[in-house]
């Protein structure tokens, strides 16, 4: 890679890293918007991508993608720009990305894209779950109306007894349960570490492990899948810088409701290119997930008393 080429990789990385402590909530609301239009991108090309090879090799090259874009900011800057004393939280929050992405693209292959995009965004109301369940903190009273809300909006998307309540759809919902583990942990990392790191472990942790069922799986794409993998990796990659920059510049439960403009792109992809404008019934459990998910994020935005078993926001 050209001086040219690597200089404007490395100012792409760095420009705009937010100090540690500030909060921009205009700024990680854009930088939200846009990592959930550049995902919805990535989930129409995951669609094409997997007509024709499978699942395990679309999750490995969304990965391999974004690591070779990261390997020339790594050689630059040397081992000093890697080194970290959190590896073991970049290991959880890897280990739980990749496994949400299996599960994701999964429900993506068999599922519209709006249907997939909702479940998985649906994580929100997992998040006081899993942080009472890691950091120990207490799920105020009033989140749990708001969690019943949502559920109900689930089980409205899931449609128990139909033709839509399929494994695919339970395997979506489990993509939101460990983006939801992630998620917790991209926040506490971004306390410590910054952006590109928080990146890089993630793509080097997540193609490896990726990587191990290859020679398993290979199928020789043909010219229109390859080019679905490397915009599957391409949209990734962006919409991952996006993500991290919109929860380092501003507290999850402040910018997460944010994430549900993606769901609108995902609706219009799924009308102008698969031809299958959502219905009322995937419209009012989306209005549920939405409204109790945003409620959950407001709840957990207020401040919150600092005890021996409970972490400080």
């Amino acid at each position: 890679m050209g001086r040219r080429a690597e200089g404007f990789l490395r100012v792409k990385m760095t420009a705009g890293e937010p100090r540690a402590g500030t909060t921009n909530v205009r700024r990680a609301a854009l930088f939200m918007v846009l990592a959930t239009g550049l995902f919805s991108l990535m989930g129409a090309s995951v669609k094409h991508a997997a007509a024709g090879v499978p699942d395990t090799m679309v999750v490995f090259f969304r990965n391999a993608v974004m690591l070779a874009w990261l390997v020339p900011w790594a050689a630059r800057h040397g081992p000093s720009a890697l080194r970290t004393r959190h590896l073991g939280e970049h290991a959880v929050r890897g280990l739980m990305g990749l496994a949400a992405m299996y599960c994701f693209f999964f429900a993506l292959a068999r599922l519209r894209l709006a249907d997939a995009m909702l479940l998985n965004q649906s994580f929100p109301l997992f998040v006081p779950l899993i942080e009472r369940a890691w950091l120990r903190e207490r799920i105020p009273r009033g989140t749990w109306r708001a969690l019943t809300v949502g559920f109900l909006g689930v089980v409205l998307i899931l449609r128990p007894g139909s033709a839509v309540f399929t494994a695919a759809a339970l395997v979506g919902l489990c993509s939101a349960v460990f983006a939801a583990v992630a998620q917790v942990g991209i926040r506490r990392l971004t306390h410590t570490e910054p952006t590109t790191r928080i990146v890089f472990y993630f793509g080097l942790i997540a193609t490896t492990v990726s990587s191990a069922p290859l020679p398993w799986s290979w199928r020789a794409p043909d010219a229109a899948t390859w080019v679905a993998l490397v915009a599957t990796g391409g949209f990734a990659t962006a919409g991952q810088f996006a993500l991290t920059r919109a929860y380092a510049n501003a507290p999850a439960a402040r910018v997460g409701p944010f994430v549900y403009v993606g769901v609108v792109f995902a609706g219009l992809l799924d009308w102008l290119v698969w031809k299958t404008p959502p219905d009322w019934v995937f419209a009012a459990g989306a209005g549920l997930v939405v409204t109790a998910a945003a409620l959950t994020l407001r709840r957990s935005a207020r401040p919150k008393p600092t005890t021996a078993g409970q972490m400080g926001t």
